[in-house]
């Protein structure tokens, strides 16, 4: 923390209203009246940077923890989804699902042993290309038509 005493009051304060998300860059700068080429060459400054740094990282670890804490939630509302009356609703909601899985290769995240060993891994069974996908959704549509008779 020593390079963070290497710091004015009035760049911690810009620094806590850059991330505070209320104002603008531009805004932030008017308020404490720092020109551009004083912000400039704080970005310059090595301490200033560290600071500025860490504040990102902070915010994306913020983020991602908030995205963890309710992807259990978001999943399961994709499943109910997958219930609805509306077909397009439920068509929308199983096309998400596969595309959670397509995009991430797992709904969840694979053990650090799976990872440094991918042979010991099971198969995985949703492992569907767009063709096997698109069937699977026309057999699905088809089946919840069929029970709505």
């Amino acid at each position: 923390m020593a390079k963070t005493k290497q710091l004015s009051k009035k760049q911690l304060a810009v620094i806590e209203d850059l991330f505070n998300g209320e104002l603008d860059e531009q805004s932030v700068l008017g308020k404490y009246k720092v020109s551009r080429k004083l912000y400039n060459k704080w970005l310059a400054n090595e301490a200033f940077v560290e600071q500025f740094d860490q504040r990102i990282a902070g915010a994306y670890r913020q983020s991602t923890l908030l995205i963890a804490r309710y992807a259990p939630l978001a999943a399961a509302k994709l499943v109910q989804l997958t219930e609805s009356e509306s077909q397009e609703t439920a068509r929308k909601a199983c096309l998400d699902i596969i595309s959670m899985h397509s995009s991430s290769g797992s709904l969840v995240s694979a053990p650090a042993v799976l990872v440094d060993n991918p042979a010991s891994a099971p198969p995985n069974p949703l492992d569907l290309s767009p063709e096997t996908a698109s069937r699977l959704l026309a057999a699905l549509a088809e089946q919840q038509a069929s029970q709505a008779r």
